[in-house]
């Protein structure tokens, strides 16, 4: 993040100050579609799983940003996420996006904590 590429760091810009640590090595999760005969968490948790492990072991990675429904925001709090700001407008638009923020190392602990992430590994070996 920091390029002022995405539609986060646009809704983000005016809420966090440019020093802050929050801008840190941070980086913006994006969308992940899945096909409806494969969506549920199981693969959905798998999916964020390998993703964060990778980031984390190939970037300086402290600070996971993203721009989301309010519903969607619900899904990202149980893997550790926590709401910046809710109910924030797209300028020119009547869209409205909720802001979440989570630490990596607090998300890749929520998504791996239980055996759903060790029995879909074991598919992989």
């Amino acid at each position: 993040m920091r390029y002022d590429l995405t539609l986060t760091e646009h809704l983000l810009r005016p809420l966090i100050p440019a020093d802050s640590p929050l801008w840190k090595n941070s980086w913006e999760m994006g969308r992940l579609v899945l096909a409806p005969e494969f969506r549920g968490q199981k693969i959905l948790k798998r999916c964020l799983y390998l993703a964060l492990e990778y980031l984390c072991q190939n970037e300086p990675a402290d600070n996971l940003h993203a721009s989301c429904s309010h519903v969607l925001s619900r899904l990202y709090r149980r893997f550790g996420f926590t709401t910046l700001e809710k109910n924030v407008l797209l300028e020119g638009t009547e869209k409205t996006y909720t802001l979440i923020h989570g630490y990596p190392e607090i998300a890749l602990a929520a998504l791996g904590s239980d055996t759903t992430h060790n029995e879909l590994a074991a598919v992989d070996a």
